[in-house]
């Protein structure tokens, strides 16, 4: 009897212990995800609320104070050498006995000038083809120019006000028809304005597809995603970029289905630098890490959960991306090796070495749990810590993650993919969603035209009006 009992309690305290474990666990993830904000996770700056983080540089502080240095070019308003228009002040009359002036020499002029907007309107233009019968008979009509279809329609620059407004800075469609009235008196309609982006839609196909094949023959190339919404559903927006060319395409899914319609990825053989979103790793390119990345969660382990290795880890890669910083400006070839483009041997063996010391330490404080008594019967992986993860990762993929260390032209971190990203993230907040899948792939297709040619220092609106009159912007470069 008294076996029983003494059975069935230490039953209860093992079932005790099971629940206290677990609510131990539980309490350390929701503790963990209230820790969480854009400091030291991927979380973005938007969902930090009113309770901001405190600002903490990881860069070290330089020699020059903040602000304009000397020599720098200033941009304050200039004076025009040739105005349009001048007028005059006269003086008229003596303001201290009043004695008239009119017929006096002028001794001196003192200038300002105004800056100001024209008065804003539409211009119209009149095309008159005229007719003439010949003596034989026939009726000659003269043909009117290219894109005049219409008894009466809209031009290319107001056709590309309509798109930079809606595609670049991302008015909703009844903003952007009431700026088009307010501003130029063109009281323009959604379904106008709708059929004029579908038109730049169309235009775009053949310099958006020759954007899409510069990024796959690229040496280095970034990619990148992020949620969006269509028609009320979540999708993903995919981005695809170097320093020259962007890519942008929406999907409904986030994985390898998605990369491969996209059908960038598949074809790539540069090296395509990313945030460990493990499908990427599934294409035979190389790869690179975004050490950006690696920095926030190193943050997160060392502060959440007292990880000396992560601090180390972090002045590691610091420093490494500090000598190669120093390296690429340098004409000291000791410090580098200036034609295959990487830091001098002894330095690499030097901060491999010290990343495997860091490591080191890293696992001799997150050991491996042990395995429960019926390991036998369990089946996965073990759970471990996410600072055992992230240790795992960094020893792993150390190639990838010390990519920019073995080659210059491998960044440091992803952070061109995320600017890249980070209007379409914009463009949610001010107009919202997309309504449907069509509307989405136009804004995609305008938006991915528009910043290639931004990068390459060609206008907005210059690109957008080039696209309309037939002759669109296409890099012709070799992109990198």
């Amino acid at each position: 009897m008294m076996d029983a009992r003494i059975h069935s309690l230490e039953r209860q305290v093992q079932d005790l212990t099971s629940r206290l474990d677990q609510s131990d666990q539980r309490v350390r993830h929701l503790e963990e995800q209230l820790a969480k904000n854009s400091r030291n996770s991927s979380k973005p700056p938007s969902s930090d609320g009113f309770k901001k983080p405190a600002p903490k540089s990881l860069r070290k502080k330089g020699k020059r104070k903040s602000g304009g240095q000397p020599g720098h070019t200033g941009h304050t308003l200039a004076m025009a050498d040739k105005p349009e228009h001048t007028e005059v002040h006269r003086v008229k009359e003596c303001e201290h006995c009043g004695r008239s002036l009119a017929d006096q020499s002028v001794e001196g002029i003192e200038k300002r000038q105004v800056h100001d907007l024209p008065p804003l309107r539409l211009i119209v233009t009149e095309h008159q083809a005229e007719t003439k019968t010949c003596a034989c008979g026939h009726l000659n009509k003269a043909a009117f120019p290219e894109g005049v279809n219409a008894p009466v329609q809209y031009g290319e620059g107001i056709k590309a006000a309509a798109v930079y407004l809606k595609n670049y800075q991302f008015l909703p469609y009844d903003r952007t028809c009431e700026l088009l009235n307010d501003f130029f008196g063109c009281p323009m309609s959604e379904g106008t304005l709708c059929n004029i982006i579908t038109q730049s839609h169309t235009l775009a196909a053949d310099p958006v597809e020759k954007i899409k094949e510069l990024i796959e023959q690229a040496a280095v190339a970034h990619f990148d995603e992020t949620g969006s919404r269509v028609d009320g559903k979540l999708w993903w927006l995919h981005s695809a970029s170097t320093a020259q060319a962007t890519y942008y395409d929406i999907h409904r899914k986030r994985g390898r289905e998605a990369i491969d319609d996209i059908g960038i990825l598949p074809d790539f053989l540069g090296r395509a630098v990313h945030d460990f979103w493990k499908p990427y790793f599934g294409y035979d390119c190389l790869h690179g890490l975004c050490n950006a990345h690696h920095l926030r969660e190193l943050i997160f382990a060392h502060e959440q959960h007292q990880q000396d290795w992560a601090d180390h880890m972090i002045d590691c890669l610091l420093d490494i991306k500090e000598a190669v910083d120093h390296a690429k400006q340098s004409t000291d070839l000791s410090a580098c090796n200036a034609q295959a483009g990487h830091l001098a041997a002894e330095q690499i063996q030097a901060f491999e070495a010290r990343y495997q010391q860091v490591l080191d330490e890293g696992y001799a404080q997150n050991p491996l749990p042990p395995l429960p008594r019926n390991a036998k019967k369990r089946r996965g992986r073990r759970k471990k810590t996410k600072a055992r993860n992230l240790l795992e990762r960094l020893d792993e993929h150390r190639d990838e993650a010390l990519a920019f260390m073995y080659d210059f032209n491998v960044p440091f971190d992803n952070n061109q993919a995320e600017r890249d990203l980070r209007m379409m993230k914009v463009q949610q907040k001010i107009s919202g969603m997309f309504r449907t899948k069509d509307g989405a792939q136009a804004f995609c297709r305008i938006r991915s035209y528009i910043s290639t040619a931004r990068k390459n220092a060609v206008g907005a609106m210059d690109a957008l009006t080039r696209l309309f009159s037939g002759n669109p912007f296409v890099p012709a470069l070799n992109t990198s």
